[in-house]
């Protein structure tokens, strides 16, 4: 994908005014000597702040700690700030960030909270010992239990078994978590779990917790599907029908996952792409955790209907993909990795692709949302090739890296990759070995568009998204039917290539031709970007004036600019049937209509 727009994670995350994922913290580890002291700074009779200081009074010094405490009947926290609070009935457990658990000796640190009712907390207890810093005991968390097993699944229960934790101190019990809420404590490795829905997918991992009360990180996941039930058959045909759903579009943009229930979209698609991931230091890492999976949503924002709460384990997009699947079970949802701005990291990554898969599976199957993705794409921009930056790994790292990941993810999961359109002699298509990487992905998602622009300052004016060449096109096999072509030429079968479809125009400004190939004096403005725009703001705008190679142009003003119609996507659509494409994909939800009309065109041109 050419372009990317988003709000830095850093400044969204000012607007939390607290956490409630545990699953965040570091595991409790005890200090040789720790006090936690309260104090009350306001009450202002309704409610009050509290505020509690970790000091290490000790030798040595403190990774993390956790504050436990009771409040009486009516006595709660409603919000608090650098410590992730969670509570179970009146018991309160408050855990370090990542960024201030560490306490040299002698340093402190504080976290505050407001509170509602009157109470004052008792039963203090930090690290599992006293807060007075008497009786601290010196023993870590327990280790990760093994990852369940399931066995036994029928229509309404499931029989989870795992191997058991290891703690100095011994095990005390476990907690098993079903889709990351706490679903029972158990003292032995086994636990059945009963009342679930027949043909239903679930997500299971178990903590463990030691004799001073210490809980442990959670075991892997596994997934669990009842039998029976009825499994909605897709009601879009056969072929592939993606839209790119991009992880900051819940900023600037205005657009929620929920938006594709409104415009219809989700009726009409079979797959998502969520974009994107990071690619850091050769790995896969979530990009900005607030909009994945910290932003809460009120119920009218809410696929489901029903408000997010602080303390449930999964808020934001992620949480939002989970609802949006129970409503309709015949999409899948995959994690895209790279694009436009993050494929420099693909380099390092694939100088170790099995480590580099092993990473990007433990994103996808954290514990925390290991029910929300059925695969990975991988949007390498572009290997052995320049994009945003250029990469000199060779012809055969992309498929060392694809092959890699299948081997780490198994048959199980959908791999897929967004790879160039450039059909030229001796281009981007050439530079790696599609052809050969094929075998281990379940299909391409080949970039059809962004062919030409505005970064060619004064034109020619071409449109960026041609199905076919044309006379007069500027740089030979920048053309779909090109780029199709040379990717079966090179192996890849034709049900493994999706069509791209851009929902968005490009375009320049002091242009005084309305046909292909007049000259301008720069790029068009747009609302996020000069020389690109929405396909719902453009087609108000400067309406189309004309079709070539198979897609739309519009020439108003001094403007020119090139885009899909509905009118064009029916006939891109057709000629990838006749082609025996698997089905196309998109780039992306927020620039197509409140009603979906692309989307809509997508698929009834291939149903």
């Amino acid at each position: 994908m050419r372009f990317r727009h988003r709000v830095a994670a850093g400044l969204a995350t000012l607007l939390l005014p607290f956490a409630g994922l545990v699953g965040l913290a570091s595991p409790a580890e005890a200090a040789t000597s720790a006090t936690a002291t309260y104090s009350k700074p306001q009450d202002w009779g309704t409610g009050f702040e509290g505020k509690w200081t970790v000091k290490n009074t000790g030798t040595t010094t403190l990774t993390s700690w956790t504050v436990e405490w009771d409040f009486p009947s009516g006595t709660a926290v409603t919000s608090a700030w650098d410590a992730d609070v969670t509570s179970s009935g009146t018991h309160w457990t408050a855990k370090n960030k990542t960024y201030n658990g560490t306490l040299a000796p002698g340093a402190s640190v504080s976290f505050g909270f407001n509170g509602s009712g009157s109470g004052s907390p008792a039963n203090c207890k930090l690290n599992g010992g006293s807060c007075d810093g008497t009786s601290v005991p010196g023993d870590a968390a327990p280790s990760a239990p093994g990852t369940p097993t399931a066995s036994g699944v029928t229509d309404t229960s499931a029989t989870l078994a795992w191997t058991a934790a290891t703690d100095d101190n011994g095990v005390k019990n476990y907690d098993v978590l079903r889709d990351g809420a706490k679903v029972a404590t158990v003292t032995t490795t086994s636990y059945t779990d009963s009342g679930l829905t027949a043909g239903t997918d679930y997500s299971y991992t178990v903590q463990a917790r030691d004799t001073a009360d210490q809980t442990g990180p959670a075991s892997g996941a596994v997934a669990v599907r009842t039998t029976g039930g009825t499994t909605q058959p897709p009601a879009t045909g056969d072929k592939v029908k993606l839209g790119y759903f991009t992880e900051w579009g819940v900023y600037g943009r205005n657009y929620h996952v929920k938006n594709l229930v409104t415009s219809g979209s989700a009726s009409k698609i079979t797959h998502i792409n969520y974009a994107f991931g990071n690619v850091k230091n050769g790995q896969c890492v979530v990009d900005d955790t607030y909009a994945a999976y910290e932003k809460t949503y009120t119920a009218d924002q809410s696929v489901s209907g029903t408000a997010d709460t602080w303390d449930q384990a999964l808020r934001g997009n992620f949480n939002q993909l989970r609802q949006l699947k129970a409503k309709y079970p015949n999409i899948k949802v995959l994690y895209s990795f790279g694009g436009w701005t993050y494929s420099g990291g693909f380099g390092q990554a694939a100088a170790n692709p099995a480590a580099f898969a092993a990473s990007c599976k433990a994103v996808v199957e954290d514990p925390r949302w290991a029910d929300v993705f059925d695969g990975i794409d991988i949007d390498w921009e572009y290997p052995n090739a320049c994009g945003l930056t250029c990469d000199t790994s060779g012809t055969a790292a992309f498929k060392n890296l694809v092959s890699a990941l299948r081997t780490e993810f198994g048959s199980n999961y959908l791999i897929t990759a967004a790879i160039t359109g450039d059909g030229s002699s001796g281009g981007k298509i050439d530079a790696a070995d599609y052809g050969g990487a094929a075998q281990y992905l379940d299909w391409y998602n080949v970039m059809t568009y962004d062919y030409f622009g505005a970064w060619a300052t004064t034109g020619p004016t071409a449109p960026h998204s041609p199905l076919t060449s044309y006379s007069g096109i500027p740089t030979a096999g920048f053309d779909s039917a090109d780029a199709i072509a040379k990717l079966k030429a090179k192996g890849v079968p034709s049900a493994k290539l999706l069509l791209g479809i851009g929902f968005y125009g490009r375009g320049w400004t002091g242009v005084t031709q309305s046909a292909p190939g007049g000259t301008a004096t720069g790029a068009a403005p747009g609302t996020y970007e000069a020389g690109i725009e929405d396909y719902k703001v453009l087609k108000n705008s400067c309406p189309a004036t004309g079709t070539v190679a198979g897609t739309a142009y519009a020439y108003c003003g001094t403007q020119w600019w090139s885009y899909d119609t509905p009118s064009t996507i029916a006939g891109k659509m057709t000629w990838a049937k006749n082609q025996g494409l698997g089905g196309a994909f998109f780039w992306e939800f927020s620039g197509d209509t409140s009603s979906g009309e692309l989307v809509s065109a997508i698929n009834s041109g291939l149903s």
